[in-house]
């Protein structure tokens, strides 16, 4: 009887010692899923970088800066002359006749673009351009000249070839400026402006519907422009 009561102890301590065993193994796995857990948890991690649809079209139509979209060339023969004076009696006039090629061009400038004229409503976007602009107005050099110079009777009137041609060549800018917005050139920039970034914008596939919104020009834009 005491040798029975003495196995059953044994057993008793024996599966004790299992349970124990049997808890311990579950506590260190549940600790590591812990760990584990707690790890993950404040790991740092990037997150995936984004776009703001808003600047990347900024960026995308800023790229071009100045959109160049209608230029007028023409030429004009401008006559000047300069006086020599002895009193109040003009004693020999100078006159320069100079044949000037000039060019003028209209467009956007791009760069007053702000990120308030692009909005995105569902599939369609809208753009608000800046009123067109004279960019530039200038005299093809190269191509100009001086078609005649004449001093006068006897070369009494002034040397001012230099001064002539250069008043020749500011008469013809303003005339080219004048000419220009009396053919809206300003309002074909507009247009051909809004042809340009459609198909731009719409080459992208990102929106259904892709509205240019354009300005009418300044009343202050037809102003001489020259470089």
């Amino acid at each position: 009887m005491g040798k029975s009561l003495t196995n059953l102890i044994l057993l008793a301590r024996a599966g004790v010692m299992v349970v124990l065993c049997l808890m311990l193994l579950n506590i260190w796995r549940a600790g590591g899923q812990w760990t584990r857990g707690l790890t993950s948890l404040l790991q740092m991690t990037e997150a995936e970088p984004r776009a703001d649809d808003h600047t990347m079209i900024l960026q995308q139509i800023t790229g071009v800066s100045e959109l160049t979209t209608a230029v007028l060339a023409m030429e004009s023969v401008v006559p000047t002359s300069s006086d020599r004076m002895l009193g109040s009696y003009v004693i020999g006039t100078t006159r320069l006749l100079y044949i000037a090629h000039g060019e003028v061009s209209a467009g956007i400038d791009l760069s007053q673009l702000e990120e308030d004229d692009i909005r995105i409503t569902g599939d369609t976007l809208q753009v608000q351009l800046p009123p067109p602009m004279i960019l530039d107005s200038k005299i093809d050099v190269q191509r100009s000249r001086v078609y005649d110079y004449d001093r006068g009777f006897l070369g009494l009137g002034p040397d001012a070839a230099p001064e002539l041609q250069a008043l020749a060549q500011r008469e013809t800018l303003a005339e080219l400026v004048k000419v220009a917005c009396e053919r809206q050139l300003l309002e074909q920039a507009n247009e051909r402006a809004t042809t340009v970034l459609s198909q731009l914008l719409n080459s992208t596939g990102d929106y259904q519907s892709v509205l240019i919104n354009t300005q009418t020009p300044d009343p202050g834009a037809c102003q001489l422009s020259s470089s």
